[in-house]
């Protein structure tokens, strides 16, 4: 067994084996020195600025000017006004100077200049119009023909399978 002196000895030892083996962990006052909290600010959210639509832009046509003539006292004058444009214009062949619409459908146009928005088309349904028209000035707020004939074309849509340019 063991005696009083050996059993001294181990728990001095184990003691002096235990605080070499820690350090030495007491003290009577810790000072932990860091750095101070980080505060994170949340930034302002990014300023959107939407822009305004455009305001809408509005054309009014003024009137015609009025047209006054000073007859020759004996004389009659008679002023003829300009017959209203037609709404739609069938026709099977158009000859003439100039052909103007908003909109133009023809499979065929044979012109010196053509002026608008060409939509080329493998066939153009034109129907069937009654006659051929031959005029100096053929004019429709939308032209079906099956040819078309005339030194300008002007339309703002042009629906057509062959423009030939003369």
């Amino acid at each position: 067994m063991m005696n009083n002196k050996s059993i001294l000895r181990t728990i001095v030892t184990g003691s002096a084996a235990l605080v070499a083996l820690t350090g030495g962990a007491w003290a009577a006052e810790v000072i932990v020195q860091g750095t101070p909290p980080v505060v994170v600010q949340p930034q302002a959210p990014p300023v959107v600025v939407q822009p305004s639509p455009p305001a809408p832009v509005v054309v009014q046509p003024s009137p015609p000017a009025p047209v006054v003539v000073q007859p020759v006292p004996g004389t009659a004058v008679i002023v003829a006004p300009n017959p209203p444009q037609p709404q739609t214009l069938l026709a099977d062949n158009i000859k003439a100077n100039q052909v103007r619409a908003q909109t133009i459908y023809a499979n065929t146009i044979k012109a010196r200049e053509v002026q608008g928005t060409i939509h080329q088309a493998k066939k153009v349904d034109v129907g069937r119009g009654k006659d051929d028209i031959k005029a100096p000035l053929v004019s429709a707020t939308a032209i079906y023909a099956d040819e078309i004939k005339a030194d300008s074309v002007i339309a703002n849509d042009i629906y057509v399978r062959k423009i030939v340019r003369d």
